[in-house]
Parts: structure tokens; sequence; C-alpha cells
């Protein structure tokens, strides 16, 4: 079964809001056997509205519409709908009373616009909306459907769920598609590729599943997908190749699905006792905050220093000021600082960051990152250059951080 989901409102349009929408959707519907082919983003126009629906329908199965149904003007969902069909839009008496008496029951008086939300396109059923105002609607056109459910998230969410995944899923044959997600660090997209390149060519030749490669800042995420009449059955056929790439990449390998490399740290070291603080620089924080979001993180992290001006660094930490002076986007620097802040909290282990996010240079060139890490038996730095805007250098600048003291807990770091 093919299905397209069109997310409606010009607020998306204008990128006010993200189309977190559409990928729930999609990541709901993979799992009950639907392919969705396209997603389609339309603003508050009758008009084009009308024509995104009509064409949905000539080329999918299912259209999912999410938005427009709300009481306002603007709301322009359900007149669509009808536009597309050729069918009138009637008011229906029994979603008039519901109106009412929702309204009673919140103690408010109802605006006479939201009458609006009783109408239906003639033969179509409403959908229940148990914490809204907006109703639903499923409406079957010559052996295709269409299922409109408010935009606001957490009335759509339990719609989708309760009432149109269920019944796609019959139609659909029972068939799932199920995604395994492999989580690297301390590796590029392209390298990685190449490593796993005689699984990729073995599976484009003829195999039971997929293999997608998805890159962000300092992390390669590896989907591997099946479909199969059963979960279980498509996650037999995902096991060899999940084997197969493990047996490529190793400890680039941090995690799988949910995992997050922080949350992984957190386990290891909570397991082996072991404490952890920072000093950052360039990453203002953004280690520390990782590694707090993780419950029981108390357990430990100790706590850290963000020494952004050399000041700060000298002073806290006590850097040398012959080493700042030289320039505090240095190795030698970062090295200081680790050093430091272990020193000062009486941790096992301690991370630094320096570097040069820009946007204009100062002592080095944007990008230049220095991680070092300090423990009882000496200290290690490494550098590299990362790409992007100063944002994206900070998130790499992170990312590389907390890998380096992953590592450091396998043991490949001494």
């Amino acid at each position: 079964m093919k299905a397209e989901v069109i997310a409606v409102g010009t607020e998306l349009l204008l990128g006010h809001i993200p189309n977190t929408n559409a990928q729930w959707i999609s990541e709901v519907l993979a799992e009950t056997g639907v392919d969705v082919m396209f997603h389609t983003t339309v603003g508050d126009n009758l008009g084009r509205l009308s024509v995104t629906v009509g064409s949905a329908l000539q080329r999918c199965d299912a259209v999912i519409i999410t938005g427009g149904l709300g009481p306002t003007h603007d709301d322009l969902t359900r007149e669509a709908i009808a536009e597309a069909t050729g069918r009138e839009l009637v008011s229906d008496p029994a979603l008039e009373e519901w109106l009412q008496a929702l309204f009673e029951s919140r103690g408010r008086r109802m605006a006479p616009a939201n009458l609006r939300q009783a109408m239906l396109p003639v033969g179509a059923e409403s959908i229940p909306n148990g914490l809204g105002t907006a109703p639903g609607i499923s409406l079957e056109i010559d052996g295709r459907w269409i299922f409109a459910v408010p935009g606001v998230p957490a009335e759509m969410k339990p719609m989708i769920t309760d009432f149109v995944a269920p019944r796609l899923a019959s139609m659909a044959g029972g068939a799932v598609l199920v995604s395994r997600t492999l989580k690297a660090a301390g590796i590029g997209e392209s390298d990685l590729a190449q490593r796993i390149a005689p699984t990729i060519e073995s599976l484009e030749r003829g195999g039971s599943a997929t293999i997608a490669l998805l890159a962000s800042a300092g992390e390669v995420r590896v989907r591997i997908t099946a479909k199969a009449q059963t979960r279980e059955a498509a996650l037999e056929s995902i096991a060899p190749v999940e084997e197969d790439v493990r047996s490529r990449l190793g400890s680039l390998i941090f995690g799988a699905d949910e995992e997050k490399l922080e949350g992984v740290i957190a386990a290891m070291a909570t397991q082996r006792q072991i404490t952890i603080s920072v000093a950052e620089s360039f990453t203002g924080g953004l280690v520390a905050s990782r590694l707090v979001s993780i419950p029981g993180a108390s357990s430990f992290f100790r706590g850290g220093y963000i020494a952004y001006s050399p000041e700060m660094k000298e002073g806290i930490l006590g850097v040398a000021p012959e080493l700042v002076a030289k320039g505090v986007v240095s190795g030698e620097v970062a090295v200081a600082m680790a050093e430091g802040a272990r020193e000062r909290t009486g941790t096992t282990v301690a991370l630094a960051t320096t570097g040069e996010a820009g946007p204009v240079p100062a002592s080095a060139s944007i990008g230049t990152v220095f991680i070092a890490l300090a423990h009882e038996g000496g200290s290690v730095v490494r550098s590299f250059i990362a790409p992007g805007h100063r944002d994206m250098i900070r998130r790499w600048g992170a990312q590389a951080a907390l890998n380096m003291l992953r590592l450091w807990l396998l043991g490949e770091i001494t």
C-alpha cells in the first residue's frame, strides 16, 4: 500500500515551525507495512490544497492530511477534501451535539465558528478526537482512502495510532517495515561507506534488507531495513546484516537505535565507578550538558568549568601564562585544562576542549579543535578540523570529546 502525507499550514512553508508531524506519521505507517512515497507541504489556500489532495489520490492508495481542521477562516482541509472529491460538505448533527456538550463540560460558550468543525463531506465518517474540538475525517473514494487529522501533535498522534494506523494495517495485508539503526562515531560518512561497501554490494545483488547512511555532526547512522509479514521475521533478516556491519566497524559503533553516546558512557562509568569532570572553552558547556542529561549522572559526573577567556584558563584551571601567550587553541593548553580540572575535582578522568569556532578567526584557523583527556596514567590530546558553521563546529567538538572518553573507557586510548 502506497501513501502520501500532506501537511497543511502556511507557517510550515514560512519555516516558522518544523514539519515533525510528517516524520512521525511516516514512522508509524512504516511499522504497519504502508510505504510512504511522498511528503507534501501546502499552505492555507483552498485552490492549492484541493489540487494537492486530488493529485495525491491519483498516485497513492491512502492520503493522510494533518492540519487545517480548526474553526477559523484559514482552516480549509474539509473544504479541500470536498472539492477534490466532488462531495458536498454537510453538517453532522451528532458532531454538533458532541461539540456543544464538550464546550459545556469545560464551562465555555461555544462560538458559532466552531460549528464548522461538525462539517463532513458526504459519505465520510468522523475520527474521534479525545483532546480537542477538531474531529478527524475518514473517507473512501473508489478504493482509495483519505484520512484527515488535526495538526496539533497531542491530538494528532492518538488519532493516528488508535484509528488511522490500525485501519491501514488491515488493508496493507499485515506486512511490516522494521529498521535497526547502528550509530558510529570517529569516522566520516565516506570512510564508513567504504568499510561496509562489500555488505552494501551483497544486499544490492539480492538481499532481504537494505542499508542507508545518515550523517550528522560527528556521528554516522547505519540504518538497516527489512520488510516482512511480522516484526520477528523482519528482525531475522536484519540480524546477519547487523552482525556483518559490526564486524567491519568494530568499536566505531557506540550504540543502536535510541542509544546516545552520553548514555553509553554513563553505563560504563557507573559500572566501573569512574568519576568524570570537564573543562570547556569553545564548546561552552555542551559536553557537561549532555552528560547531565542522563538520569543518575551524579553517580559519575562531578562537575566542570567553562573557561572561555584566557584569564579564566589561567586563574581557574591553572594553565601556565606562557602557554596562553602562545595561543589558547593548542594541544598544550587543552592538556593543561584537562589536568587542571582533574586536579581540582579529584576525578578519575577529565576532558577538555579548546578550539576556534569563528566566525572570525582569532588564534587559529576556523574549525581547529583540540580535545584532551587526563587520567592517573597521563594525558592524551587529539586534534582535527571540524566543518561547518559556528554551532556545528561546537557540536563536532562535544561529540569528539565524548567519543574520546568512550574509547578511553574501552581501553583503546591510554
